[in-house]
């Protein structure tokens, strides 16, 4: 029991430490190329921080379990929107660049249309539809490059007093960083699921807790040290764009190697609890958090608190399945 809860600690520390490096080298490449952060958060940020759902699902795809990462990928968007960004904005809510937001919202809901065919026409994610994902998350990388190209150069200026870090030093910063969030993570959800079984925890809560979490733990950690440093706008992107990699790199990669049938795990009103409950609910918690966003360029705290209300909702009703 000792073993399991000093790699619990190492794995937080990891964790704090990585999130630390990982915040500062991604604000430091916005200050260099004078770029948005929230452009910068929706791509290189979010990239790191969904290395740990790239890992789980590739391996189950390889393993011969693809369709684990149909609830991987969901509910990674359902905890990224409805309580890492639902904490940020709930702390700080504050004004957003709608043109920025723009292409990583599109590029999840076009997906989200992929995934409602494959769910509610289909009832399974064919080989061709994994492909089309994986094209997808090409074009995306492909949109967000051109729109950093056409970015002016003096929208985001350093500050005066902020001296530019080297470039090399920068990219340390970044690779150190997620390589230390993705080990913490693995460290805090396994040693936490063995400390959970000792203490007589049962496996569905462990499942619904940890397991579900873990792979999230680096967008949280990201979320929370960007909102300490007051790049807020980091954190934003980064949620957006991991939830956009969720659907298109995560899923396209583990159904372009497995194709799989929608799995039911529960019911509810005698219908797959996924798509009575799992599917509408990552759609809703998305539209909330986007769409003022787009109108208004402006988060509310009142929207935060909103999407925490539905994520405590969800866990509830997942636990009463």
């Amino acid at each position: 029991m000792l073993i399991p809860v000093l790699l619990f600690i190492v794995g937080l520390l990891f964790l704090i430490k990585g999130g630390d490096w990982f915040v500062d080298g991604a604000s430091a490449l916005a200050r260099r190329f004078h770029l948005p952060e929230l452009l910068i958060g929706a791509t290189v940020v979010s990239i790191g921080t969904t290395l740990p759902e790239v890992m789980v699902s590739t391996m189950s795809a390889l393993s011969g379990h693809g369709e684990i990462a149909y609830g991987n990928a969901i509910g990674s968007v359902i905890c990224n929107a409805a309580l890492i960004a639902a904490i940020t904005i709930a702390v700080r809510p504050g004004r957003v660049d709608p043109k920025t937001l723009k292409t990583p919202v599109a590029f999840f809901f076009a997906a989200a249309a992929i995934y409602c065919i494959a769910a509610y026409v289909f009832g399974r994610f064919t080989r061709v539809m994994g492909i089309i994902m994986l094209a997808m998350f090409v074009a995306y990388m492909a949109a967000n490059v051109l729109q950093m190209k056409n970015t002016p150069a003096g929208e985001q200026e350093a500050s005066e007093e902020e001296e530019e870090m080297p470039l090399a030093k920068t990219l340390i910063l970044l690779v150190l960083g997620a390589v230390l969030i993705a080990v913490g993570a693995n460290l805090l959800v396994d040693n936490g699921t063995l400390i959970a079984q000792a203490l007589g925890v049962p496996e569905s809560v462990i499942a619904l807790t940890f397991v579900a979490l873990g792979t999230s733990l680096p967008e949280l950690v990201t979320a929370i040290t960007s909102l300490v440093k007051g790049h807020s706008d980091l954190s934003l992107g980064n949620i957006v764009g991991a939830n956009v990699f969720n659907l298109v790199l995560v899923s396209g990669m583990s159904i372009t190697l497995a194709p799989f049938t929608i799995p039911q795990s529960a019911t509810l009103f005698g219908i797959n609890s996924s798509l009575v409950l799992d599917l509408p609910v990552m759609l809703a918690v998305m539209l909330i958090l986007t769409v003022p966003a787009l109108v208004k360029g402006k988060l509310h705290r009142a929207q935060g608190i909103l999407l925490l209300a539905i994520y405590a909702a969800f866990c509830a009703v997942q636990f009463a399945l």
